[in-house]
């Protein structure tokens, strides 16, 4: 699994830096090109030469080498990398990265960045229990990146309690397990709605929601990461995707994503309706702009749209997997699995207008999944991106992890 993959190591200023040439030599064991990138402190903990004779690759310490003369992108740096992995990542590098203070090359890499980021911090137990260092964890976990704990044991004051580096094997069976779940769908077709549906009342008005699809394309995006050839059915939304075996198929209204899904459907193993479909359409449409001078009052007349996740749930077959998406603002639990129920889901995914930072219009998610077989799971407030590839790999375990 790891034959091939471009991994970055940013080594900080802390005494577990020691462990990390184990590391290194296992990653290249295995085949994967490892480019070992470090602070200037961390020079004091395990030397260049030691780093670079394992990885077979110049340690990278400045932006420019005087010696030879050469430039170290950290734009360069940023998209050859399939994984960046900080360890050990000090209480000080924590707080550089989320607050982007970019003042040696490691944190300019690591904002340069395109792959996925995991981070494993290792510092006194005092200094990784304070609040500061705390709230940067959560913040970096909200972000999408991806934390390897410590471990709580003897640290280098005396003290003994969490914020051991964790050991070289274990981090390099996260990571090992990290590009093995990037063939999990290979040979499968995901198909995923996102975004609201627009229903014109008029050449220039319509009812809608406040979806921006982020969700639903984070989960296209990830399902497309881990190998599957992904339809995404959009509706009206200002974003884009980035992976080549995403096929974008663009709707506006509630009808017209009930055709696109519903006749791409019997293709897919996995189908997951992220998308804020209007439940209700006008009744008629006027071809022409409603003037407000020539109305005392105005009463839009509604007919029910097509019930997408529900249609579905008659056509599934064997072996096709269905996930809908619930938003609730009261009794949620009961509305989710009374929806689950009802629509012959295998899961529903529901999040809750009463969590602050979550639904609409942020970029961080909180939800819950209730599975048919009885499991749950609820998710700390995380990035979308992160919530995504929790989705998945609760819907491919089939239960709680």
């Amino acid at each position: 699994m790891l034959k091939g993959k471009k991994i970055i190591i940013g080594i900080t200023g802390s005494i577990a830096a020691y462990k990390i040439p184990l590391l290194v030599r296992l990653l290249v064991k295995e085949g994967a090109e490892v480019q070992v990138i470090m602070t200037p402190s961390a020079c004091d903990f395990v030397t260049p030469l030691t780093l670079s004779t394992l990885s077979r690759r110049p340690v990278l310490i400045q932006p420019f080498n005087p010696e030879n003369g050469e430039w170290n992108s950290h734009v360069d740096l940023g998209y050859w990398a399939d994984l960046m992995l900080i360890a050990p990542a000090t209480a000080n590098t924590l707080g550089k990265m989320v607050n982007g203070l970019a003042d040696n090359l490691l944190i300019a890499t690591y904002l340069a960045a395109k792959c996925p980021v995991f981070f494993a911090p290792a510092m006194d137990v005092d200094m990784f229990n304070h609040l500061a260092t705390q709230a940067n964890i959560r913040k970096l976990q909200e972000f999408g990146h991806t934390l390897i704990a410590p471990q709580t044991g003897e640290l280098a004051s005396g003290l003994c309690g969490a914020g051991r580096l964790e050991e070289p094997e274990v981090i390099f069976e996260i990571i090992s397990d990290f590009f093995k779940k990037k063939n999990l769908l290979a040979n499968k077709t995901v198909l995923v709605s996102a975004g609201p549906t627009r229903e014109p009342v008029d050449p220039v008005r319509f009812i809608s929601n406040h979806s921006s699809g982020q969700m639903g394309y984070a989960l296209a995006e990830e399902a497309a990461h881990r190998g599957a050839r992904v339809i995404l059915v959009s509706g009206p939304v200002h974003l884009s995707v980035n992976h080549t075996h995403i096929e974008l198929i663009k709707v506006e209204t509630a009808a017209q994503m009930a055709e696109a899904c519903l006749k791409r459907f019997p293709e897919a193993d996995i189908t997951i309706m992220a998308a804020a479909v209007a439940d209700f359409t006008p009744e008629q449409t006027s071809q022409i702009k409603i003037k407000k001078e020539k109305q005392d009052e105005m009463v839009i007349k509604l007919k029910p749209t097509t019930d997408i996740l529900a249609e579905m749930g008659k056509k599934k077959k064997p072996g096709q997997l269905l996930v809908g998406f619930a938003l609730e603002t009261d009794h949620e639990e009961e509305n989710a699995l009374a929806k689950l129920k009802r629509k012959n889901a295998d899961f529903i995914v529901m999040n809750s207008m009463n969590d602050p930072g979550a639904t609409f219009g942020h970029s961080t998610n909180k939800v819950t999944i209730y599975s048919i077989n009885g499991h749950r799971y609820t998710t700390p407030l995380l990035n979308k991106d992160k919530i995504a590839e929790i989705i998945f790999d609760y819907i491919l375990n089939g239960q709680e992890n």
